[in-house]
């Protein structure tokens, strides 16, 4: 075990860098997002062992204070949700839902083709039948099928 004190004792700085590109590896892997922090304290012990001679006992304490510390801070302060409240940006459909657009062909029992979003769809009227060119509002979507009313 003496070669692992001599490596490090030789190159502190890329030891911490390892340290800090080894649990980046495994936050890539997991995708928690807690284990951002303590890779970055690694990178700022790394600069701190560039910079400042110290000895493994102290660097080991700094890194766990700041791992402690910025771990907390982003728990208190950061969103638990990232992805937020909103519709989905890759629902191509449920993101329609609100939108205006334009009725392109007569409704037939029911059933037309209306312009939102730079895209034609297929629609279902409620109510009464927006007549060809009207405005209408998409109420909801069902598959590729939307839900619209005349507006």
């Amino acid at each position: 075990m003496t070669w692992l004190a001599d490596l490090y004792l030789a190159h502190p700085f890329w030891i911490w860098l390892a340290v800090a590109a080894v649990i980046l590896a495994f936050e890539v892997a997991t995708t928690t997002g807690w284990l951002l922090w303590p890779a970055a304290c690694a990178v700022v012990v790394a600069s701190l062992t560039f910079l400042l001679k110290g000895n493994f006992a102290i660097e080991l304490a700094v890194f766990a204070v700041l791992t402690i510390a910025s771990t907390l801070l982003a728990r208190r302060y950061l969103p638990r949700n990232a992805s937020g409240d909103g519709p989905d940006i890759n629902d191509n459909y449920g993101r329609l839902v609100g939108q205006a657009g334009r009725a392109v062909s007569a409704f037939e029992n029911g059933r037309g083709r209306v312009f939102i979003d730079g895209k034609e769809w297929a629609a279902v009227a409620e109510g009464a039948a927006p007549v060809l060119d009207q405005a209408v509002e998409v109420l909801a979507a069902d598959g590729a099928t939307l839900r619209v009313k005349a507006a």
